[in-house]
């Protein structure tokens, strides 16, 4: 009688403790993700109003006006760059009176013609800003602002803006919700789902595919909470919520699964389950403890310690000998690293006196028909630059020397751009003969490192060697390369080349993409140890315009000796 009402009492407490978490946990939820809109829809409206903005602000600038009138666009270009990395605007443009581009944050699509463009169309029809959406032909949809540009009455330009809302797409994929937003007319132009856009949300609900987006958002167990799910996708049960943005008449959408309200009800069942559990089984304990015998009790004590003996001495014997396979093995390994390291430094050698062996067979045949064209003076300096590159072959061997060592004990003061200097010296035969527009950016005032001069510049001339070896084929090949100083000083190499196809095996050694013979697969592998030797790091991303970014950051001079201080 005990035990079964133990058992009915245990379900019913189950049962309205189901009912009561179920309910207060969905609305919860249901709270959390109106929130979450909100948030999201004042980040959109915010977004649109600042972008708004700047379209009337540049159609009454007087120095677009005047370039306009005077049909001088030398510097307008720079000018809107410089307010779009002030303003956060995507892109904008300054079309002349034709509809051609004059000027633009993007200097590839100077000069293309948009007179048939709705963007140009509807700025010179309407006296106010005009906003549209366009579908991309890339996928999605793109956003801008456009307005003419007047004097008095007479329209002579047109300017646009483009906002960047993808940014928030972007955001949203981070949380497992499924978020899109639908414009007026119901057609969904943002969703964490890419194949959601250009549908209705009718439409989008109904794809059959289980995208990823779509399968972390809208993947949930069937609805114990005994609540009425706001929708079904795919025959799941999901929390629907949605929200007006002020613009236009935009609505923004979420989907949120039912699986955290799940879980925290059946944390709780399982507890008060665990505790009937507990409650009975003491119950048994008590009712049962009568039959037990005390001599069982003491001969079971018995058998339990003879076994605890003989496995304690067995796990003694099995430390014995383990202990005698680690003693070898470590020996083995301590052989392994010897050797590894012997082959790495050959390997490494080989690697580091390719360049200046290459710019030194360069100068020998400049000098040579220097000599036969009696130009004794200018093959003497092509013989200095020789030497020059002979010694530095010697300072790259005892640096290498020092690669199985800590260095630091010969760092000194050094000026970052001194090093990309001399580094661009010593390869400028290659990229001449490369054909490679290289775009140097660095501050006017010193950027000071300490460090050690020889193998900073070997990490530059690693850096600049990869970019050009990445921007083989690729029409109008450019490298960029930038030093700025913040916290830190960064030393950036980006190349508009065929991107890195394997970025978590890129820095380690060995591993290269090049054919025999053209490398070994060490170069950005040692480049990230000298960086790490400074204290800094060395990281790489594929660019979202195409091709490869490195980064090598360096702590700053001062800012270590204000730290130390």
């Amino acid at each position: 009688m005990v035990v079964a009402a133990l058992v009915v009492v245990a379900l019913v407490s189950a049962w309205f403790l189901n009912a009561f978490l179920a309910d207060r946990l969905v609305e919860s939820t249901r709270n959390r993700a109106e929130l979450r809109l909100v948030l999201y829809s004042g980040n959109i409206q915010s977004e649109l109003q600042r972008n708004s903005v700047v379209p009337l602000l540049l159609a009454r600038d007087p120095e677009l006006i005047a370039a306009l009138r005077e049909g001088s666009f030398a510097t307008t270009s720079q000018r809107l760059i410089d307010l779009q990395s002030e303003i956060g605007a995507a892109s904008i443009e300054l079309l002349d009176n034709g509809g051609r581009v004059v000027a633009a944050t993007d200097r590839n699509q100077l000069g293309k013609n948009r007179s048939s463009e709705p963007t140009f169309v509807e700025a010179r029809r309407a006296s106010d800003t005009a906003f549209l959406v366009q579908d991309l032909e890339s996928g999605g949809f793109g956003f801008s602002f456009s307005r003419s540009v007047r004097q008095g009455n007479e329209v002579i330009g047109v300017v646009v803006v483009g906002a960047d809302l993808s940014k928030f797409e972007r955001s949203w994929a981070g949380f497992a919700d499924a978020v899109a937003l639908m414009d007026s007319s119901g057609r969904i132009i943002l969703a964490t789902e890419p194949r959601w856009r250009g549908r209705t949300l009718d439409e989008a609900l109904a794809l059959r595919d289980a995208p990823s987006a779509i399968a972390r958002a809208l993947r949930a167990t069937a609805d114990w909470a005994q609540t009425p799910p706001d929708a079904f996708v795919r025959g799941e049960a999901v929390l629907r919520s949605e929200v007006r943005v002020p613009f236009r008449g935009w609505r923004l959408v979420s989907f949120t699964r039912y699986d955290s309200v799940r879980e925290s009800v059946n944390g709780a069942l399982a507890l008060l389950l665990t505790g009937f559990a507990l409650l009975l089984a003491l119950v048994f304990y008590i009712l049962s403890r009568r039959a037990w015998s005390q001599s069982a009790v003491f001969q079971q004590e018995s058998d339990d310690l003879r076994a605890l003996n003989a496995r304690l001495q067995r796990e003694i014997a099995a430390r014995v000998r383990m202990q005698k396979d680690l003693a070898v093995a470590e020996q083995t390994l301590a052989q392994s690293a010897k050797l590894a390291s012997l082959g790495e430094m050959s390997a490494s050698v080989s690697h580091e006196l390719n360049q200046p062996l290459a710019a030194m067979k360069t100068y020998l045949a400049g000098a040579r028909l220097l000599l036969r064209a009696r130009r004794s003076e200018e093959a003497l300096a092509s013989f200095q630059r020789i030497d020059d590159l002979i010694d530095r072959m010697g300072s790259i061997a005892r640096t290498l020397k020092s690669f199985a060592r800590k260095g630091g004990e010969a760092f000194a003061p050094i000026d970052l751009r001194t090093c990309l200097a001399d580094a661009l010296t010593m390869m400028e035969p290659m990229l001449r003969d490369s054909r490679v527009l290289v775009v140097r950016t660095v501050p006017p005032e010193p950027v000071i490192i300490l460090g050690d001069t020889v193998r900073v510049e070997q990490v530059i001339l690693n850096l600049v060697r990869n970019a050009v070896d990445a921007t083989q084929g690729t029409n109008s090949p450019q490298i960029d390369i930038i030093i700025s100083q913040g916290e830190m000083a960064k030393l950036t190499v980006r190349d508009n080349g065929h991107g890195i196809a394997d970025i978590d095996s890129m820095f380690e050694p060995f591993y290269t993409t090049k054919p025999a013979g053209k490398g070994v697969g060490l170069g950005l592998a040692i480049s990230s140890g000298i960086v790490k030797d400074h204290g800094g790091r060395l990281t790489a991303v594929n660019a979202p315009e195409g091709g490869a970014l490195f980064e090598a950051e360096f702590p700053r001079y001062g800012m270590q000796q204000n730290a130390a201080e």
